[in-house]
C-alpha cells in the first residue's frame, strides 16, 4: 500500500490528511499552531508514523510554509492549486468554490477556464475578523453560531477591516442590541465582503462548494451566503473535510517520496536552525535606566482616599469606550475615592450597573453631587442611569490632561480600537484627529497579536521590556504586520523582540499613519499621553525614543476620559445628582427591542430601550422623525436638504410619452438639471434612478469589479439594476470635462467619476436595455452635438442638428438657473443665521456627497447639533485665488473656493467629507487645510463609506462645536 501525505500550514492552523493508493483518508487533523510552524509539522510527521509505512509522497501547502519549504527544501504545492486538485477529484460537478480560513479568503471558479480570487491586503471577512468579532461580543465562536440562527434583524456592518466593523458593533452593543442579531449581522458583512471584495464582479452561481473552518464550523455564515446568493439547499455542499481540503489537495499532488527519517532530519534542521538576529537598540540600556524610566512617570499621580470614611460630596465620572468601561468618583479635592477599568464582555449597562452596586454598598450614605459620561455609549449611560448629562470624550480628555500639565498643548490618547489627537492652541482644542481606517496603532492590535502568541496582553507587554534587538516591523496593517511576525519567527527573533518590536509599530502607526508628523515639533512641547494603551511601559518608551523628548503619562492613564468627566461634573456643581440610587440599581432592568423607522424612505435601524422606571431610549437614528426628544427641533437652514428638493422638483417637472433612463449618480448630481431640460426639449422625460439606498447597493454588488473604486461609484451599479427593465434606453455618457467655471487651470472630471459608464456597460448584464455611453464635451459643442447624434441613431433613436443644439441651449440655461437657486438659498441661510445668531458649517465635498446614503445624513447631524448647514456648490463665487497645488479639478476648485470664503467670514467654520479611497482627495484635504489655518480656522474633515455608524463622525463635530464655543469664549 502507498501512502501520500499532505500538510497546510495556514496563519493560524495546521491541517495534516494522509491518503492510500485509492484516495482513501486514512488520517486527518486540524490544530491551532500558535505560530510554532515548524516544530508543530514536526511534531505532526513523529506523530503519523502510526498511521502510514514509508517510504510515502509528501507535499506542503498553505501561506505559512512556503518559507519553510524554501529553506527546507520540501516539496510545495500552491494552496489554490491544491484546492482545485481536490475540487476535480472529490467534487467535479463544483461551478464555484468558496473557502474562508484564519487570514485567508478565496474564490475558484470552475467554469470555462479555472480562475482564483484571493484576499492581498487585508483579513476582513476570514476568520480571524470573525475571532475578533466573538471577542468582542464576549462570545466563543460556537455561542456565536447558535445565537446567529434566531436573528431577527440585520444591521450594516464593515467587514472590510476590523477598526471598521468594531466601531459599527459598539454602538449597537450600547444600544442595547440583541446579541443574535449582531452575531447574524457578523456573518452578513463576511459574505457582503466576499462577494464584493473577492468575487469582484463575477457572479457567484451554479453548485457551490464551502471549504475551510469557518464555513464548515459555522452553520450561520453558512445560511447567509445561502440567503444572499438565493440559491437552493441542493446547490450548496459543504463536505466533511472541508476544513482539510488544502491538505487533501496537498496530498493528491504529492509527488516527491520520503522515508520518515529523512523528513524528519529536514525539520529538524529547521527547527535548530541558527537565530538571525536584527540590529537595532533595545528599549533599555541597562535596569538603572528602567527604574529612573519608572520613578520619572511614577510622579505624575493621583492621590486617593478611603471611600468607606468619605463624607463630603462625590462626582462620578463614567467613560463607556470602545471596548471597555472606566468609573472615576472623585472627591471635593480631586481625590479619587473608587475607580474601576473593566471590558465590556458585549454589555457596558451591566458592568456600570454592577460598579454602582458596589460604591453604594462600600459607602451607603454617599452623596453624589455630579454625575456625567463620556464615550461611545455616552447616551444610553446617561439614560440608563439619570447621569446630569454627557461630555464629548474629547474635552473630557482635555479636561483631565489640564490637570496634570496646565501648559498641555498635545493630547494622544490610544485607546482599545481608536486612536484621538488633539492639537491646543491659546487654551482651546486646535486640532483634533481620528483614526478612521485601520486599528494598527491601538491597543487591540497588540492584544490580537498577543492571543494569537498564546499570551495575555500584561504579559505579552512586560516580555517587550526584555528585548535586546526589537523587530522592525515598520508601519503597516495587521495582515502584513502578521506576515512581518512570522518572518521574524522564521528568523529566530525571541518574544521580547516581537513585542517590542509591535510596540514601536503602534507607535509609528500613530504618528506616521494617523497623526501623519511631519517632525516632532509638529506635536508639541507639552504632551500628555493617555489611554489603556500606554499603561503598556513599552509603548510608553517607544514613543519616547521615537520623539526623543519626555512626556507625561498620569498614573490614570488609562482613566483620563472617567476622570475628566467627573471633574466636569464638579466644575458644574449641581446641587444633587439624578443619578440612579442603591435601591434603584436593585430594582434596575433593561430591555431592547429593534425596528425600522418608517419616518421617511431610509428606514433606519432603530433600537428602542426601556428600562426599568419607564425610560425610553431610541438609538440608531440619523434624526429626530418619529421620536419624542427634549431637543431643539427648530427646523434649520439646510441647503443639502433645499439641494434635494429642488432636484426632485426637476424629477417631477417634465413629462413625455418617449422615456429615457438615467442613473442619479457621480456628476449627475450636478448635471441633473441639465439633463432634465436638454432631453425636456427633445420631447423625452428622463426616468432618472431613486436615491440611494442599502437595498440597492446590495442588488448591485455582485457585479462590481473593484473594491477600490469609492462607495459611491460602487453604488452606481445599483442603480443601473433599478433602471434595468424600466426602460428600453440608459443614456449615461463619458464625460473628461465639467462645465467649465473659471475658477481652475482646468475643469477635468475624477477619472471614475469621467469613465465610469465604460465600467458599466463592461461589468454589468443589462439584459434587453441598450446603454448610450458617449464621450462627451460642453467646451466643444460640434463634437458633442455629432457625437449624440451618431450613438442614439445606433441605438434608434434620430435627432436632427438642430433639435440638439436647441436642446443644448436649453440645458445650459436650466443648469445656470439651478446655480442661481442654490446662491439665493444660501445667502438666505446666512441672514438666518446672523439673525438668530447660529453657527454657520460650510458642508464641503462632490455634488454626490448629496445622496443620503453616501454622506449618511451629515448634514442633518450638523443641525441637530445646532449649525447652518450651506454648501461649497452654493458658496457665492469669489475671484480666483492661486493655490498651492495644481488646480484642475472643477469640484477641487469650488472646495478651495469654500475655504477661502470660510475664511473671509468670522461665523462660519467647513467640514469636508471625504468618500474612503479617494487618491485625489489626499491633495485636496492638505491644501484645504492649509488655506483654513492661515486664517486660525479650524479644519474638520469626515471620512465616509458605505457604513453608516456616525460615532466617529458625531465625537469629531461634537468637539468642533465645544472648542468653535471655547475660542468664542462661551
Amino acid at each position: 500500500m502507498k501512502y501520500k501525505i499532505g500538510f497546510d500550514i495556514g496563519s493560524t492552523t495546521i491541517k495534516a490528511v494522509v491518503l492510500d493508493e485509492y484516495n482513501h483518508i486514512c488520517y486527518k487533523s486540524y490544530e491551532r499552531h500558535m505560530a510554532q510552524v515548524r516544530q508543530k509539522a514536526l511534531d505532526k510527521l513523529r506523530e503519523l508514523k502510526c498511521y502510514t509505512k514509508e517510504p510515502f509522497q509528501f507535499a506542503i501547502s498553505g501561506s505559512g510554509a512556503l518559507g519553510l519549504c524554501e529553506q527546507g527544501n520540501i516539496p510545495f504545492v500552491q494552496e489554490v492549486f491544491a484546492s482545485a486538485q481536490g475540487v476535480h477529484t472529490f467534487f467535479p460537478e463544483t461551478d464555484v468554490a468558496i473557502e474562508l480560513g484564519g487570514e485567508d479568503a478565496k474564490i475558484l471558479f470552475f467554469k470555462g477556464s479555472i480562475e482564483q480570487r484571493m484576499n492581498s491586503t487585508c483579513a476582513g471577512g476570514t476568520g480571524a475578523f470573525i475571532d475578533q468579532m466573538a471577542s468582542l461580543l464576549d462570545m466563543d465562536l460556537s455561542q456565536m453560531n447558535e445565537a446567529s440562527l434566531h436573528f431577527h434583524r440585520l444591521y450594516p456592518i464593515a467587514s472590510r477591516c476590523g477598526v471598521f466593523a468594531k466601531t459599527d458593533i459598539q454602538p449597537l452593543i450600547n444600544q442595547g442590541v440583541d446579541k443574535a442579531d449582531l452575531c447574524a449581522s457578523i456573518f452578513q458583512a463576511v459574505v457582503d465582503q466576499t462577494i464584493t471584495s473577492l468575487a469582484q464582479g463575477r457572479k457567484i452561481e451554479g453548485n457551490l462548494l464551502f471549504l475551510g473552518g469557518p464555513l464548515y464550523f459555522l452553520e450561520g455564515l453558512r445560511n447567509r451566503f445561502k440567503e444572499t446568493l438565493k440559491m437552493e439547499e441542493d446547490q450548496i455542499t459543504c463536505p466533511e473535510t472541508a476544513i482539510h481540503f488544502v491538505a487533501l489537495g496537498a496530498a493528491l499532488c504529492a509527488k516527491e517520496s520520503f522515508t520518515f527519517e529523512q523528513l524528519e532530519q529536514k525539520l529538524l534542521d529547521l527547527v535548530n536552525q541558527p537565530i538571525t538576529l536584527e540590529e537595532s537598540s533595545p528599549l533599555f540600556e541597562s535596569e538603572q535606566d528602567y527604574e529612573d524610566f519608572m520613578k520619572r512617570h511614577r510622579s505624575h499621580d493621583v492621590q486617593h482616599a478611603s471611600l468607606k470614611e468619605y463624607k463630603g460630596k462625590a462626582y462620578l465620572g463614567i467613560d463607556s469606550g470602545s471596548t471597555t468601561t472606566k468609573l472615576v468618583l472623585l472627591s471635593e479635592d480631586h481625590k479619587i475615592l473608587y475607580d474601576s477599568y473593566s471590558s465590556n464582555k458585549g454589555n457596558p449597562l451591566d458592568v456600570v450597573l454592577k460598579e454602582l452596586k458596589t460604591i453604594y454598598q462600600i459607602n451607603p450614605d454617599i452623596c453624589i453631587g455630579g454625575s456625567y459620561a463620556t464615550g461611545y455609549g455616552e447616551e444610553l449611560m446617561v439614560h440608563a442611569f439619570h447621569l446630569d448629562g454627557g461630555i464629548v470624550e474629547t474635552m473630557a480628555h482635555y479636561t483631565a490632561a489640564k490637570a496634570f500639565n496646565p501648559d498641555v498643548d498635545y493630547i494622544l490618547d490610544i485607546g482599545g480600537q481608536d486612536i484621538k489627537c488633539f492639537k491646543i492652541r491659546d487654551g482651546h482644542i486646535d486640532d483634533i484627529v481620528l483614526n478612521e481606517a485601520c486599528s494598527s496603532g491601538c491597543g487591540s492590535f497588540i492584544e490580537t497579536f498577543a492571543k494569537s502568541l498564546g499570551y495575555d496582553a500584561k504579559e505579552f507587554a512586560k516580555i517587550g521590556l526584555q528585548a535586546k534587538h526589537p523587530v522592525d516591523l515598520g508601519t503597516r496593517c495587521t495582515v502584513f504586520m502578521n506576515s512581518g511576525v512570522k518572518q521574524a519567527q522564521k528568523n529566530g527573533a525571541s518574544m521580547a523582540d516581537i513585542s517590542a518590536g509591535l510596540c514601536r509599530s503602534v507607535v509609528k502607526n500613530a504618528l506616521y499613519k494617523v497623526i501623519r508628523a511631519k517632525n516632532k515639533e509638529n506635536i508639541g512641547k507639552n504632551i500628555v499621553v493617555q489611554g489603556g494603551t500606554f499603561q503598556n511601559d513599552s509603548v510608553l518608551r517607544s514613543f519616547e525614543m521615537e520623539l526623543q523628548r519626555e512626556v507625561i503619562r498620569p498614573s490614570i492613564a488609562h482613566l483620563m476620559g472617567a476622570y475628566g468627566a467627573a471633574l466636569y461634573a464638579q466644575d458644574l456643581h449641581p446641587e444633587n445628582s439624578s443619578l440612579l440610587t442603591y435601591d434603584q440599581c436593585c430594582q434596575f432592568t433593561h430591555e431592547s427591542k429593534s425596528i425600522a423607522c418608517q419616518g421617511c424612505t431610509n428606514h433606519c435601524s432603530l433600537t428602542v430601550n426601556t428600562f426599568f422606571d419607564g425610560t425610553v431610549l431610541v438609538a440608531g437614528n440619523k434624526c429626530d422623525k418619529m421620536i419624542k426628544t427634549k431637543k431643539n427641533n427648530l427646523n434649520l437652514p439646510d441647503l443639502y436638504k433645499d439641494k434635494m428638493e429642488l432636484i426632485h422638483q426637476y424629477i417631477d417637472k417634465y413629462k413625455h410619452e418617449k422615456k429615457i433612463g438615467m442613473p442619479l449618480v457621480l456628476n449627475n448630481y450636478d448635471l441633473l438639471p441639465f439633463w432634465s431640460a436638454f432631453f425636456d426639449a427633445l420631447d423625452y422625460e428622463v426616468i432618472w434612478s431613486s436615491p440611494s439606498t442599502k437595498k440597492m447597493y446590495h442588488q448591485g454588488q455582485q457585479s462590481i469589479p473593484s473594491d477600490t473604486a469609492c462607495f459611491p461609484a460602487k453604488v452606481v451599479h445599483g442603480h443601473i439594476e433599478q433602471l434595468i427593465g424600466k426602460v428600453d434606453t440608459i443614456f449615461y455618457p463619458c464625460m473628461t470635462y465639467n462645465i467649465n467655471e473659471k475658477q481652475s487651470d482646468n475643469h477635468y472630471n475624477c477619472p471614475l467619476v469621467a469613465y465610469y459608464p465604460e465600467v458599466i456597460a463592461g461589468n454589468m448584464d443589462l439584459k434587453n436595455t441598450k446603454i448610450i455611453y458617449p464621450y462627451l464635451s460642453f467646451d466643444d459643442v460640434k463634437t458633442f452635438v455629432n457625437a449624440l447624434i451618431l450613438h442614439f441613431k445606433k441605438a434608434g433613436i434620430s435627432f436632427t442638428r438642430k433639435q440638439v443644439l436647441q436642446a443644448l441651449d436649453k440645458g445650459k440655461e436650466e443648469y445656470l438657473h439651478f446655480k442661481d437657486q442654490l446662491v439665493q438659498k444660501h445667502m438666505q441661510a446666512v441672514a438666518f443665521a446672523r439673525d438668530n445668531h447660529y453657527p454657520i458649517i460650510v458642508l464641503c465635498g462632490r455634488p454626490y456627497h448629496l445622496d443620503p446614503l453616501i454622506n449618511h445624513q451629515m448634514n442633518q447631524l450638523l443641525t441637530q447639533l445646532g449649525f447652518v448647514v450651506v454648501s461649497e456648490e452654493s458658496v457665492p463665487r469669489l475671484q480666483r485665488q492661486k493655490v498651492n497645488v495644481l488646480n484642475q479639478w472643477t469640484y477641487h476648485a469650488r472646495l478651495y473656493q469654500a475655504a477661502r470664503y470660510v475664511c473671509e467670514n468670522e461665523d462660519m467654520n467647513l467640514v469636508q467629507l471625504v468618500s474612503f479611497g479617494c487618491g485625489i482627495d489626499a491633495i485636496t484635504t492638505d491644501e484645504v487645510r492649509d488655506i483654513l489655518r492661515k486664517k486660525d480656522k479650524f479644519y474638520t474633515q469626515i471620512k465616509i463609506d458605505e457604513i453608516d455608524n456616525l460615532g466617529a463622525a458625531r465625537i469629531r463635530l461634537r468637539s468642533l462645536k465645544e472648542a468653535i464655543a471655547q475660542k468664542e469664549g462661551r
